[in-house]
């Protein structure tokens, strides 16, 4: 246990009353109403976690809303997911992202000139559900429905630093510790054989203030985070892997680093993705997703002029620094007894350094751009489109799941 302060606020979980947590949430619900976002894939509606969340936050007192993006193919399958959440007690809403309600707003928005059509997946999901959430909430957190060991103090500890007027951050970060008790093992190989050696390797080459922001959050690829509901009308929200990136580097324009704290969840497990057999599968499209949002970030926050010898600096440092983590992970698993495997995880840092040269090799072609148009801009356009996409979830569910 330690009690160091990043460059951001560092809130740990010393003994932490989340009892009381809950309660102060709850007094503050009619001044500063709070909301939670599950994104979910129509398959992990049958996971054994899905369902203990719901037992969680059945207990859990201090939400005014849930607000659940789901992505299905038909109306049986969102049919399902609308019976499967009535188990939850708090007020909640199911958006069909894919339906066909949702998806005729998404092409009027289209012909107004902006797009949301080409976007898919989690990204555009979160992004839909964002603008019915901030319509009555101060605060929305965000989390995933693959979480193995949640509890109901989980939305408490996200939603406390936002919504505590003595507090008053605009912007927590969750932050945990991947390992499973039972099997004793380490997980999280993305965040701790890539994202962490390449930020260093960038660090190396510039001292931009974005990068040391960065290197401050503990678990940088978490996906819990909450915010106010003004923060998440005003920023772009990445469209793939690179979506937990891209949304701290979207804080940080868009907020000072003394209104963004990050906070201790604890022990955390979840399902874990496939290596992938190319690039287009599992870690692989998720580490070049990533490695593409810290391109795009590095060109629009530093002096650093992306080239073939800059990319190729950056794959021979990231590989040193990634081998050196090895070692002392390794030291820390042994004086834990837990299971490590040294050879497979060379192996990682070998295949995350290739996604690296290949991933800089399509950056150079064609720099995209996966960034969404933010709310307040969609909004200029079509100032009810929140209402009308609150109306359309509405409207699905009367069709659909008659009685």
């Amino acid at each position: 246990m330690d009690f160091y302060q990043e460059y951001i606020t560092t809130i740990h979980d010393f003994s932490i009353d989340k009892e009381m947590l809950i309660k102060r949430i709850h007094e503050l619900k009619s001044r500063r109403p709070a909301s939670l976002i599950i994104p979910i894939l129509y398959e992990e509606v049958n996971n054994p976690p899905l369902k203990n969340i719901i037992s969680n936050l059945n207990e859990c007192t201090c939400l005014n809303q849930v607000v659940i993006a789901l992505a299905a193919e038909n109306a049986e399958e969102y049919v399902h997911v609308v019976e499967f959440f009535k188990e939850l007690k708090t007020p909640h809403i199911v958006v069909w992202c894919d339906g066909p309600r949702a998806q005729h707003i998404l092409f009027t928005m289209k012909k107004m000139g902006i797009d949301i059509t080409s976007y898919k997946g989690k990204g555009k999901d979160v992004w839909l559900a964002t603008g019915i959430a901030t319509l009555d909430s101060y605060a929305i957190a965000y989390h995933d429905a693959d979480i193995v060991t949640y509890s109901k103090d989980f939305p408490a500890k996200l939603l406390y630093p936002i919504v505590e007027p003595e507090l008053n951050f605009f912007f927590n970060k969750g932050y945990y510790a991947r390992i499973n008790l039972e099997s004793k093992t380490m997980h999280g190989r993305v965040f701790r054989l890539f994202v962490r050696p390449l930020l260093d390797t960038l660090q190396a080459d510039s001292k931009a203030d974005i990068l040391r922001y960065l290197l401050a959050f503990r678990y940088t690829l978490a996906g819990e985070f909450a915010m106010t509901s003004d923060l998440a009308m005003n920023i772009r929200i990445p469209a793939d892997w690179g979506l937990e990136v891209g949304l701290l580097a979207e804080v940080y324009r868009n907020a000072s680093t003394k209104k963004v704290c990050q906070t201790d969840l604890g022990y955390y497990d979840h399902k874990h993705q496939e290596v992938g057999s190319n690039r287009s599968e599992g870690l692989c499209k998720m580490v070049g997703d990533i490695f593409t949002t810290f391109m795009r970030i590095t060109t629009e926050s530093t002096d650093n002029i992306i080239s073939p010898s800059y990319l190729h600096g950056i794959h021979v440092k990231y590989k040193r620094l990634g081998q050196d983590l090895i070692r002392r992970y390794h030291a820390d698993a042994l004086c834990n007894g837990l299971c490590y495997n040294r050879h497979e995880e060379e192996l990682y840092v070998d295949m995350f350094a290739n996604v690296i040269r290949r991933s800089g090799e399509d950056y150079l072609e064609h720099p995209s751009d996966v960034l969404m148009p933010d709310w307040t801009r969609a909004l200029s356009a079509m100032p009810d489109l929140r209402e009308q996409l609150y109306e359309a979830c509405l409207a699905d569910e009367k069709e659909y799941c008659k009685e």
